[in-house]
């Protein structure tokens, strides 16, 4: 027997896999959509922020009045060459564009009125993800991973209150742009470095995260300079729908604009500090509650296991889930040499319920290092440890499909990931960043395809991905 028709087959793997999108790639089309319009002028390719720069005062002139368009393009390659269902490598891409009004410049708004932003973004995902048919593996290998699509993204409006301590943001929202963030964890390829691992397995769809979003509302508040207090409410689950269907297919061109599941609370507390005057660290502590029915991963309608055929083989319904997190960034070392290069640690813990959740505990941490070799103050270099435990749950289950049975059967426990990689900047629009990562006990341990009796083999994956601000 496999996992339960309510959990995750294999195929259902390849649609649950919810790629939280690099800070690279976010940070890209943010840059190109803010920076000045002189920047933008500059003729020499190699020295301009943008690809395209002005593109002969197209960008500078809308500009200049607040209407700015920007994007970015990221294509991966990996290749799996040792270990997981089977060797091989792929191509897989994502285009992003995002369109940003500011109110104030582009309506004519009186000094002394608080800035409005309008912002519109679309992603256009091509090519071939590695992870469902190479590896199926829970950390996910690109957080670009997802179905082949061109959608909307996010559609939204902030509008800014008492000098800028409150601002507001309302409509279709990504929340893994402010949400359990960690800075020096977004350098890494995996998913898992973006959008974290409980999130994205326990959540209807993934929850509101690349590359869907949900309808809702975000409050931000500052009560000190050093202090913040994000509160946001979404719609639980972006396209609708059961827990263990296609969510992406659902709906395939973003714009579905679900409010009739359950809904998500999410708050966070950030708290900035310094080691020293040059040590800047920040530190987050939040969590999520979901007003929706959740599936149980071992026990039916019954009150018996899932996996015994006298059952019903309807999994027993939860009334809600919840999620604690922490997030800390830190600078910890900057040469007295050269003040571009500094060594930085992060780490993420959380922890769900085990009885309705796949994953109930993960964590990811690691160090980053700037200017990690002369002469290339840009660049930036790290190494990332993932580890994600199958709920005991699911691993009740697991036992109990190998005692029905009578034949031998993996037991679900912890997957380990090991990420190293080196962002290159060829151009202020330009990254090149080689990349190689280890994952054990591949899906904690899940059934080798070859081999049912064993588990799945470690991996090692290898590639390259190249990020272009145009």
């Amino acid at each position: 027997m496999g996992t339960p028709s309510f959990g995750r087959s294999r195929a259902d793997a390849r649609r649950f896999r919810r790629p939280g999108l690099m800070a690279g790639v976010t940070l890209g089309v943010l840059f190109a959509a803010t920076a000045p319009a002189e920047a933008q002028s500059n003729d020499d390719i190699w020295s301009r922020d943008t690809m395209l720069g002005s593109i002969g005062g197209l960008r500078t002139k809308p500009g200049d009045s607040g209407i700015v368009l920007g994007g970015t393009d990221t294509e991966t390659l990996l290749g799996n060459v040792s270990g997981g269902v089977k060797r091989g490598a792929t191509m897989q891409g994502l285009t992003t564009v995002t369109l940003r009004i500011d109110t104030a410049k582009a309506f004519g708004i009186p000094d002394g009125i608080p800035d409005g932003m309008v912002n519109v973004s679309a992603l256009q995902v091509h090519g071939r993800s590695l992870s469902p048919f190479y590896l199926d593996d829970l950390q996910t290998a690109s957080g670009t991973e997802a179905d082949n699509s061109t959608r909307l993204w996010e559609l939204w409006y902030d509008q800014g209150f008492d000098r800028g301590r409150v601002d507001v943001k309302i409509g279709q929202q990504s929340i893994d742009q402010e949400f359990i963030v960690s800075k020096y964890s977004g350098l890494f390829v995996n998913t898992m470095a973006g959008w974290p691992l409980v999130p994205s397995d326990d959540l209807y769809a993934g929850g509101p995260a690349y590359p869907l979003s949900s309808l809702g509302a975000r409050l931000q508040y500052k009560p000190a300079d050093d202090e913040t207090i994000l509160i946001g409410v979404f719609d639980d689950n972006p396209p609708g729908g059961p827990f263990n269907d296609d969510p992406q297919s659902r709906d395939a061109g973003g714009a579905r604009f679900n409010t009739g599941t359950g809904a998500l609370f999410i708050a966070e507390f950030q708290y900035s500090a310094r080691l020293a005057p040059t040590l800047p660290g920040t530190y987050k502590l939040g969590f999520w509650y979901d007003t929706a029915r959740f599936p149980d991963q071992a026990v039916d309608t019954a009150g018996r296991s899932l996996a015994n055929p006298a059952g019903t083989g309807i999994p027993a319904q939860r009334g809600h889930d919840y999620s604690l997190y922490a997030v800390a960034d830190q600078t910890v070392w900057q040469s007295k040499a050269n003040k571009a290069r500094t060594l930085n640690v992060f780490a993420r813990a959380m922890g769900a319920p085990g009885d309705r959740n796949l994953i109930q505990y993960f964590f990811n941490g690691g160090v980053t290092l700037t200017d990690p070799l002369p002469g290339r103050d840009d660049d930036a270099a790290g190494i990332d440890l993932g580890i994600g435990k199958v709920s005991s749950a699911a691993a009740a289950y697991d036992r109990a499909v190998g005692f029905y049975t009578g034949t031998p059967y993996p037991v679900r426990g912890i997957e380990t990931l090991i990420e190293a990689t080196y962002q290159i900047q060829v151009a202020p629009w330009w990254q090149i960043q080689p990349d190689i990562q280890y994952v054990a006990n591949p899906g904690g341990g899940i059934p080798d395809p070859a081999d049912p009796a064993r588990k799945l083999r470690n991996e090692l994956i290898v590639g390259v991905r190249t990020n272009v601000t145009f």
